[in-house]
């Protein structure tokens, strides 16, 4: 028998609970988690939330510098409603138990790149996993919810009886831990499933990060758009073991020097201000000398400082590159830019909602037009609070109205597939779209780059269908499919967008073109 709810919620980040807290007033939610619940970009996220909170700070203020940001793409009404009703947000967060660091009982605010002003709240460097703690606790304490945990969502559900008005969205087929597919139907099937930095060879994000809803929603014949804008930070600590550790651009600030492998700087030949220069910069410029070099790093030296300041300075930073062997006060610390965040995503409105009926889309998921081509620093967890609670609002005015089909969709058919015997295909396709992605879609592209890229996926994708259909699905079958989905989705957005603009850079195309590219990129499936 298929699992029933009214909320069906894929993700346990920083959107998805908050949708789940808010929607739990309304009836019984089910929160899908691919692994154990809190494991996500959410938990990982280093820096803090913008939101305007100072009495010197206004919201015209905030709304610009993210318009400045977002390099002329933004959607206008979806900043401003993001910017204006964050303050709200973050006391309603803070009221459930969220604590963030303060100095003489206010909050002490800090400023990142692209701010014209201190707004941005934080505790210590580990403010997602302060802001999951919080969202896990409330939600811990409302019946109404319940967390499937190690359960990983391979395909939404649509009504589509002959009789049925639309291909409306009932839920999803999941995966369960014991290898068991089963439905779980719901009136409301929310995405909350955060972005893809996995489809990329170095990546910040854990993982978790496949692009699971991105291309969910695509084979369902939802919107998608700006997959081509994709967020590089420019320093990930380089280790075989330590897949997603960021080293914070405040190094840089403190003094850092990045260096080649014979210990040259080379800051100095792209900006004048050196490692100081914004982070697109300082990302094009170390993807740009790894090319040249074919060194699969550079460094970023810390030595002069010394231990006593480095210790007390960057603590997290020290004790985890000392724990890969790594003494930050008498090396230099290896590190490579890394795919960080998603602008683009599912198209929905200001609530929330898709395209398919029944299906909404909050948080790195989504493209409600917040980021444009570029997110402004510490704006993505206050997305996710705020689009969390605008999505509530309408989907419980929805539920009413709704009902689940009186007969139940089809069970999961495995047909004739077998176990597989032969999952080094899955391993090889996963790292061969992984390392073609990082060379010729990242940082700096081409005409030429993206053609071979989509060639290339034309093939595996081929292959990975072939293999999806002939063996039982696992977690990593359902991962490797949708990161050569999502890998196809950007490829595609990033060829039909002829300019350079935001996190958008072509050598073919190098300027802006203020007539022709100020236009969302929109890809649909016909079904």
């Amino acid at each position: 028998m298929p699992h029933r709810f009214d909320f069906l919620v894929m993700g346990g980040g920083v959107a998805g609970l908050s949708f789940a807290l808010q929607a739990a007033r309304h009836g019984t939610v089910a929160v899908l988690t691919k692994r154990e619940r809190g494991e996500g970009n959410t938990a990982y996220a280093q820096g803090g939330i913008a939101s305007v909170l100072a009495p010197t700070d206004t919201f015209d203020a905030h709304i610009e510098d993210t318009l400045v940001a977002g390099a002329g793409l933004c959607h206008r009404d979806a900043v401003e409603v993001t910017v204006r009703e964050g303050p709200t947000r973050l006391r309603e967060l803070v009221a459930l138990g969220a604590e963030f660091d303060r100095l003489g009982g206010e909050f002490d605010l800090t400023r990142e790149g692209g701010h014209s002003a201190r707004r941005v709240i934080h505790s210590g460097d580990i403010t997602g996993r302060e802001v999951q703690r919080a969202l896990l606790a409330a939600c811990d304490q409302q019946p109404n919810i319940t967390f499937f945990e190690n359960t990983a969502a391979i395909d939404l559900i649509l009504d589509r009886r002959p009789h049925a008005p639309s291909s409306r969205c009932v839920g999803a087929y999941a995966l369960l831990e014991n290898g068991a597919i089963e439905r779980f139907l719901s009136k409301v099937t929310v995405l909350a499933t955060g972005g893809a930095g996995k489809v990329y060879l170095y990546t910040s994000n854990p993982d978790v990060a496949t692009g699971d809803g991105v291309a969910m929603a695509y084979r369902a014949g939802a919107r998608v758009a700006n997959m081509e804008f994709y967020q590089f930070h420019p320093t990930c600590l380089f280790h075989p073991e330590a897949k997603s550790f960021l080293i914070s651009e405040a190094l840089r600030g403190e003094g850092g020097k990045l260096r080649l492998k014979g210990g040259q700087t080379f800051m100095d030949r792209y900006h004048p201000m050196r490692d100081l220069a914004p982070r697109d910069v300082v990302a094009r410029a170390i993807d740009a000398e790894l090319k040249r070099t074919g060194n699969d790093c550079v460094y970023l030296d810390m030595t002069h400082l010394g231990r006593a300041y480095l210790t007390e300075r960057f603590p997290n930073i020290y004790a985890t590159c000392k724990a890969f062997n790594i003494d930050m006060a008498v090396q230099p610390i290896p590190v490579v830019p890394a795919a960080h965040y998603q602008c683009g995503g599912v198209v929905t409105d200001l609530s929330g909602r898709t395209n398919v009926p029944g299906l909404y889309a909050i948080g790195e998921v989504s493209c409600t037009g917040l980021h444009g081509a570029n997110r402004l620093a510490s704006n993505s967890l206050l997305e996710g609070l705020v689009f969390g609670h605008r999505a509530v609002q309408v989907a419980a005015e929805e539920l009413s109205s709704q009902s689940l089909p009186k007969e139940d969709p089809p069970a999961w058919d495995s047909g004739s597939a077998v176990d597989s015997d032969e999952s080094v295909v899955v391993t090889h396709n996963w790292d061969e779209i992984r390392r073609l992605m990082w060379n010729y879609v990242g940082i700096v592209r081409t005409d030429k780059r993206l053609m071979r890229a989509r060639r290339r996926l034309e093939l595996l994708r081929e292959e990975i269908r072939d293999y999806y259909w002939r063996f039982k699905v696992t977690r990593d079958v359902i991962e490797l499919r949708n990161i050569a989905e999502v890998a196809h989705l950007i490829v595609d957005c990033a060829s039909r967008r002829k300019e350079s603009r935001g996190l958008h850079y072509t050598l073919d195309y190098p300027h802006t073109d203020e007539h022709q590219g100020t236009r969302d990129t929109v890809l649909s499936r016909e079904l």
